[in-house]
This record gives structure tokens, C-alpha cells and sequence, in this order.
């Protein structure tokens, strides 16, 4: 009988590159947290946001990335800026990024919306929304996926931060825990906050942390 000596036997599979994608929520602005500003256009950081993004291009500064991408928003881009002067990257404007199109309601106050029925669907069954002539969450949610999915197929084995806004963050992640779109308001996503999901091919999505804002990143490894 022929027998295989340790050195005959084959060689193990090798495991495909993973791909760790680090979602980073664009700094404060002057309305955060009292408006719905949607996608319209001219809203800029605040200071206080401009510290943000400082802070999280000190976060990413320990990762070898390798590629940088934003919402088309001032907000989004100013706070890629200073992570993209640090490491020598381009950013590059993906519209998949952008905030979700709250139609009718962009630019209206928070407290006012608050007291309108539809609220409560937003805030309780979400997916069953959308808002009056503009979109739906899961619209948001998908075509936000979609581009997650396809900026980590273009970078496999690398690091990929994408700056985006926190109804679309919140949606992504649910979509990678296998968390139903209606909980999704139970995520909190605050400004310059960065969360992070590994994607390995030919497994689900893995969620390495969700907003998080002081501790250093460079550790982070997909899994």
C-alpha cells in the first residue's frame, strides 16, 4: 500500500484577500441635528466638523489604504480632505455615496417633522416609506450596497474608506448584521464617526465596529 508522506499532501485552498471598508460619517455642519438637508447642495463643515475630519485622518494615518471615496456633498468631501492630503490619495466622488433624496421634506426642520403622522413610519417601519417625491429607504439602502460592494470587488485585499452620511451608513450596516431595514433607526451613526465591515469573497459581510470615535483604527484587519 502506497501511503502520502506530509510533504505529498495537497496544498490547503488558499483563502480569497479580504477587504476591510471603513465607513466614516461626514463632520458637523451647522444644522446637524436640526434640519434635513438631504442632497441639496452649499452645506459646509463646521468648525467643530473640521476637527472632525482632522481627528479621522489621525485615525486612518496607521493603515496603508487604498483607495479613498465621498458622497459628491461639500460635507463629505471636506471631511475625505484632510485624510486624503495625509495619505497621498485622490478621492473619488461616487454618487452611490450620497445622502438619501428626501424629496419634499429637504431642508425641513426636524422638530416640525417630528409632529407630522408619516414620523412615526420613518422612525418604526422605515421600509415601508418613501418620501414624498423622493426616495424610498430601500432604494437608499440598495443602491448604497450595491456601491459598497462594487468599490470592495475594485480593491479586493485592500483598505477602502468611503465618507457618506448616517441614514445610508446606518442602512449598510444593517444590510451586512442581517438586521431587518425597519431596525435600522436603532443604529446610531454620529459625526466623523467611522464603522467598519469585512468583506471576504464568498462569505457574508462581517461588522469590525459601528460608530466609533476615539480609538485607533490601525488594528483593524478583515476577518
Amino acid at each position: 500500500m502506497i501511503t502520502s508522506t506530509p510533504s505529498e499532501q495537497p496544498a490547503p485552498p488558499s483563502e480569497p484577500p479580504g477587504t476591510l471598508l471603513l465607513l466614516v460619517r461626514h463632520g458637523e455642519t451647522p444644522t446637524t441635528g436640526m434640519v434635513l438637508p438631504g442632497q441639496a447642495p452649499g452645506l459646509h463643515l463646521s468648525d467643530r466638523g473640521r476637527d472632525q475630519a482632522e481627528r479621522v485622518a489621525d485615525r486612518l494615518s496607521g493603515l496603508s489604504l487604498a483607495g479613498l471615496y465621498s458622497s459628491p456633498l461639500e460635507r463629505a468631501r471636506e471631511t475625505a480632505a484632510p485624510t486624503a492630503a495625509r495619505s497621498g490619495l485622490d478621492v473619488s466622488e461616487v454618487p452611490g455615496l450620497i445622502e438619501c433624496d428626501f424629496g419634499d421634506w429637504t431642508g425641513a426642520a426636524l422638530a416640525e417633522l417630528a409632529g407630522l403622522p408619516q414620523w412615526q413610519t420613518v422612525q418604526h417601519n422605515p421600509s415601508a416609506f418613501r418620501f414624498p417625491n423622493g426616495e424610498s429607504f430601500v432604494q437608499m439602502q440598495a443602491r448604497m450596497v450595491e456601491t459598497l460592494e462594487a468599490l470592495c470587488a475594485a480593491n479586493p485585499g485592500g483598505v477602502v474608506v468611503c465618507f457618506s452620511h448616517a441614514d445610508p451608513i446606518k442602512a449598510a450596516l444593517a444590510h451586512a448584521v442581517g438586521t431587518h431595514l425597519d431596525l435600522f433607526q436603532r443604529i446610531v451613526i454620529s459625526p466623523g464617526s467611522v464603522s467598519a465591515i469585512s468583506y471576504v469573497e464568498g462569505r457574508a459581510p462581517a461588522v469590525l465596529t459601528v460608530n466609533s470615535t476615539a480609538e485607533p483604527l490601525s488594528g483593524l484587519r478583515p476577518s
